[in-house]
């Protein structure tokens, strides 16, 4: 019997789950899954200038966990740009964060910007924007 998947925690869903092409036709032997993990080992790693280490620390796993996660994804993202192929985001072994855990005050999430919480304040006009 396999050991279980660990479950790796993730901060928010992307916004948009689906990329590709402006001029192709949405074919699903054209498409590339990533998971909801790989999108946030991206996210983290090159978006927010985490290391590995760092990285593997938000997500609750090893830092060689991370780094395959993150090698699959960057190969997804250069096959879909050099073929042309869709980016879809979705399933994957992850849970969210809850509003209790406050590890994923990150800097470039639109769920908590710099631990800042924007959908309750006040002074931020476009709160809908971020949720």
């Amino acid at each position: 019997m396999p050991r279980p998947r660990k479950w790796r925690k993730v901060c928010s869903l992307p916004e948009t789950n689906l990329f590709g092409p402006l001029d192709g036709l949405l074919m699903e032997n054209e498409m590339i899954n990533m998971t909801v993990e790989e999108y946030e080992a991206v996210r983290l790693i090159d978006l927010e200038g985490l290391t590995q280490e760092e990285s593997a620390e938000k997500m609750q796993v090893a830092r060689a966990t991370v780094q395959s996660i993150y090698k699959d994804a960057r190969s997804k993202i250069a096959e879909s740009l050099v073929n042309g192929n869709i980016l879809k985001i979705e399933g994957g072994d992850y849970k969210l964060y809850s509003e209790s855990e406050r590890m994923h005050g990150c800097g470039m999430c639109r769920r908590h910007r710099c631990g800042r919480n924007f959908a309750e304040d006040e002074s931020y006009d476009n709160k809908e924007e971020l949720l």
